[in-house]
């Protein structure tokens, strides 16, 4: 046996227990990062609003009836150039949904740099609620007095 197999956890020189590095633990939330920033990038530089860029929603072309994502490309182009009252107004929904990956985002990270799970676990109750605004969400912004929520 050498020396560095009979170390014991904590001393110099071993692995530490918590996943390896400060880095390396934040290679996973940098790659989502950069993978939406790309995604926001790409919608910031083509612009939803002209026609022939992205395909139409299917359920608003076969129903009129416009779903929870109806606008979301356009709120998301709004939201880049800092046009946030206009994100709002085309998907409002989508604008709560940006800040709440900030904040699960930013979570994670400083859990990562703690060297602890990022282990978000939501109950059947928190999802059936996240369901509920959904649809809820839906239901109104295609009744007539919700016309201030359609994109």
């Amino acid at each position: 046996m050498n020396a560095d197999s009979q170390r014991t956890p904590g001393t110099p020189g071993t692995q530490p227990s918590d996943g390896g590095t400060v880095l390396g633990r934040l290679a996973v939330p940098a790659g989502v990062l950069a993978a939406v920033v790309g995604a926001f990038a790409y919608v910031g530089t083509v612009d939803p609003n002209q026609p022939g860029h992205y395909p139409v929603c299917p359920l608003l072309r076969l129903t009129g009836i416009y779903c929870p994502g109806c606008g979301g490309l356009r709120s998301a182009h709004a939201f880049v150039h800092g046009d946030f009252v206009t994100a709002l107004g085309d998907n409002a929904l989508a604008v709560v949904g940006y800040f709440a990956f900030a904040v699960v985002w930013t979570v994670w990270v400083v859990r990562a740099v703690r060297g602890r799970p990022a282990r978000i676990v939501l109950g059947p109750v928190q999802l059936w609620s996240l369901g509920a605004l959904a649809l809820v969400f839906t239901v109104v912004r295609n009744l007539p007095f919700g016309g201030w929520l359609h994109p």
